[in-house]
């Protein structure tokens, strides 16, 4: 396939092989993706702003996992345990923000599917709680809490504001 304008004839390379999406389709897109994801910064931002930030967070990895990390306040909820325990722990009128390890597990898309499946309102938060640390937001481990610093390749070191 060529791909011509008035002024040049050029061969498609990998990236517009297949054509970007029209604006609208695009918009379509990226705002229900935002419906349904929420990013670590966003989260410690809202966190970090004090009072009701409208959401509880659920950390749903395994009690070993918990232990070695998790973000303040989280409630920790096993995925498999959602279905027996989510009533008990969640108010169904306040949205979840799921976690699990990190952009390389999908347990916290497996967590969110079972809670709307339960008829909660539910975002995954992405980058998980790798990402939480690595960008040098406060956790909690079984020994107590700890802060590392901020990996300059996932958050702006001097500045709690990436621009994004």
């Amino acid at each position: 396939m060529v791909m011509t304008s008035p002024t040049t004839s050029t061969a498609v390379n990998s990236v517009l092989r297949v054509p970007p999406a029209s604006p609208a389709a695009a918009a379509a897109y990226f705002g229900a993706s935002l419906a349904f994801h929420a990013d670590v910064s966003d989260v410690a931002s809202a966190l970090a702003a004090g009072g009701d930030p409208g959401f509880v967070v659920v950390d749903s990895r395994s009690t070993a996992s918990w232990d070695q990390g998790h973000i303040p306040g989280a409630v920790h909820l096993p995925t498999a345990l959602i279905p027996e325990q989510a009533p008990r722990l969640l108010d169904p009128a306040v949205p979840v923000v799921t976690y699990c390890w990190g952009p390389g597990c999908n347990g916290a898309t497996r967590a969110a599917l079972a809670l709307a499946q339960l008829g909660y309102q539910v975002k995954e938060m992405l980058g998980g709680f790798e990402y939480w640390a690595r960008e040098g937001f406060a956790f909690e481990t079984w020994e107590g809490g700890e802060r590392r610093a901020a990996d300059p390749l996932t958050a702006p070191v001097d500045d709690a504001d990436c621009g994004c």
